[in-house]
């Protein structure tokens, strides 16, 4: 199922498991054209979190899980930011001016919000309340980080983000870590941003959460995420079993 603003994997199976993908894609709808952008940058990560999507379909098929993905870039709107955070819409990313973005005013960032924001989050709220018959729905973010940042190499390969909830994020860096995989403990982005999708679905609802970032190099083509999943399950599996009851 798809609609203007996210696609939706539909469950297979009773899982409590939600998989989401805020930056699944690098698509602008054709109204906004390029953003004004060379093409060329459409490729990099400020337009996408490059594998993420792959992966996160990959573990979807593999749960039976439903999960939520976007549909478009995030130089268009971040789904991983509050409605009222400044950084909704970028005007500079990385070093690049957006200027398709440059112009837009609170009349067009509020359009942005009912078109492509609301709905996507709507589909997430939808969703997670459907596991909700579990006695304990998990919802897991993925997403994707530069091998470097300034030139400066980034060393961990996954990097696990939370708040306040560490019932999944805990035993989910012992295990990854015991697996042998070097291991970002809110790295290399803390998870405590308020109102972003974690937040908005998991801390406030009380529903235990993590969102996992993996660097992009090992997830890059899809034979790579592919296989990436396949080493990232039993790690999961390992971390939900820890967090039962």
């Amino acid at each position: 199922m798809t609609d203007a603003a996210f696609e939706l994997v539909p469950a297979r199976a009773d899982t409590p498991l939600l998989l989401l993908c805020d930056h699944a894609a690098n698509a602008l709808p054709p109204a906004y054209g390029s953003l004004g952008l060379a093409a060329d940058l459409f490729a990099t990560h400020i337009a996408w979190d490059i594998g993420a999507a792959r992966l996160t379909r990959t573990l979807a098929a593999a749960y039976g899980a439903a999960a939520v993905l976007g549909r478009f870039s995030r130089l268009l709107i971040d789904l991983n930011r509050g409605p009222d955070d400044p950084t909704l819409v970028m005007k500079l990313s990385d070093g690049s001016i957006i200027p398709g973005n440059a112009g837009a005013d609170g009349a067009e960032v509020a359009h942005r919000i009912a078109a492509f924001h609301a709905p996507y989050h709507g589909a997430v709220a939808r969703q997670a309340s459907r596991i909700e018959a579990f006695a304990m729905p998990v919802l897991v973010s993925l997403h994707s980080f530069t091998p470097s940042w300034k030139g400066v190499p980034r060393k961990w390969e996954v990097g696990v983000l939370y708040d306040r909830d560490t019932r999944l994020a805990a035993p989910l860096m012992a295990r990854l870590a015991q697996a042998g995989f070097v291991v970002g403990d809110n790295e290399p982005y803390s998870g405590a941003l308020d109102g972003d999708t974690m937040n908005t679905h998991g801390t406030r609802m009380g529903r235990p959460h993590v969102l996992i970032e993996v660097r992009q190099d090992l997830l890059g083509d899809d034979a790579m995420a592919a296989d990436f999943a396949g080493r990232l399950k039993p790690v999961l599996d390992a971390a939900l079993k820890d967090m039962e009851p």
